[in-house]
């Protein structure tokens, strides 16, 4: 099959004709990087072999999707097609219009030396060598696998930048202008300014945040941006096969369980990771934050917040009701903290997040501040 065509087509819908960026989609061929993928279902994940259906192959390689390369340690490249698995994604081909967005943001120029963090599949390593050269573009991922799998592909289209097995969050090999993360990380690494030249920009999504940071290098080692008002949410670094384990302990414990507090809301319960602008804000304000929802086939709807220290909350509005039960307990009251940016977000028609200044130490230490608002992690 030609994916020339698909390309062109996939690049028609995510950057305009005068954009830069337009040219070079069309001529990198996604579905080389993504022979095999997991699909979703009722029963778990079930790999998908590319080679085996060229019609869905292209038709997945070349819409703009995020396609999951990884689940748990397990890779789609080792999977038998058509077995499934269960577990959390740990890597992934990103939808090509985040990955052109992330890219754009990075203002990267001719002869800027590039490090692409989280190489993958290594199709944003593709588009950064297809455009400036391959010879300033360096890519680094914590799993060896991905970065030899990636190195092949790259080749095979003649490109051969540097890819580097490694931990992006520790010491990093070299300096760079511009630092481009593809996975989200839960604080700004200090290594990360440590590499970056004089005047050199990074970019990178917050981990369990919706939110894009830019940030140019200060004279005295600091960095200072701001946080976009696109939204974006990207896989978190680690550092093992697999991710930590989620709340699911804490949540089952308290799933029905009557708090030590019990009041009524003035607002319906919410699905927090869908209001990016509350998801965001909750996260950055109170790290550690994990949210579930639940609704009932008589339409009743429960959102719990969970909490490492053990704090929790849970709201439950019955179908159609403007109010919410709530249960809390622990040392943090979750839901009255959701409840006060809800407030400020009907006063002022927004919250403070988006749009934020962004101040970096050289240790990493990031401040966001807007509008009276602040916040450090």
């Amino acid at each position: 099959m030609d994916w020339q065509q698909p390309a062109t087509e996939l690049a028609r819908t995510v950057a305009h004709p005068a954009s830069g960026w337009h040219r070079h989609v069309a001529m990198v061929p996604r579905h080389l990087f993504v022979p095999n993928w997991f699909t979703s279902g009722p029963a778990g994940w079930t790999v998908a072999e590319g080679p085996s259906n060229p019609e869905q192959w292209f038709a997945n390689a070349y819409a703009d999707q995020t396609l999951v390369t990884r689940v748990g340690s397990l890779h789609a490249d080792h999977v038998k097609a058509g077995a499934t698995t269960t577990g959390r994604p740990t890597s992934s081909s990103t939808h090509p219009s985040l990955v052109v967005q992330m890219l754009r943001h990075g203002q990267l120029t001719t002869g800027a030396r590039v490090l692409d963090v989280a190489t993958g599949s290594g199709y944003s390593a593709a588009h950064a060598a297809h455009r400036f050269g391959d010879q300033n573009v360096t890519s680094i991922d914590v799993d060896g696998y991905l970065c030899d799998a990636a190195r092949a592909r790259l080749e095979s289209i003649g490109l051969r930048p540097q890819v580097i097995a490694g931990d992006a969050t520790a010491d990093l090999p070299g300096e760079f202008d511009r630092i481009v993360s593809m996975v989200s990380v839960r604080h700004i690494p200090a290594s990360w300014l440590a590499a970056l030249r004089p005047g050199g920009r990074l970019v990178t999504t917050i981990a369990d945040t919706g939110l894009i940071v830019t940030a140019d290098k200060q004279p005295d080692g600091s960095a200072l941006g701001r946080v976009e008002w696109e939204r974006a949410a990207l896989m978190t670094t680690r550092t093992g096969d697999d991710y930590p384990s989620l709340l699911d302990d804490l949540f089952t414990k308290v799933r029905e369980q009557d708090g030590d507090e019990i009041t009524e809301s003035p607002f319906p319960a919410i699905n927090v990771m869908a209001a990016w602008e509350l998801w965001s804000l909750m996260t950055v304000t109170v790290p550690g934050v994990e949210h579930r929802i639940s609704q009932a086939g008589d339409g009743a709807l429960t959102a719990w917040m969970l909490h490492p220290d053990g704090s929790w909350a849970r709201a439950t509005s019955p179908a159609g009701a403007d109010t919410a039960t709530i249960h809390q307990s622990g040392a943090k009251r979750l839901w009255d903290d959701l409840d006060r940016f809800r407030r400020w977000w009907l006063r002022d028609g927004s919250l403070p997040i988006y749009g934020a200044r962004v101040e970096i130490t050289p240790d990493g230490t990031t401040t966001f501040s807007r509008s009276g608002w602040s916040a450090t992690l």
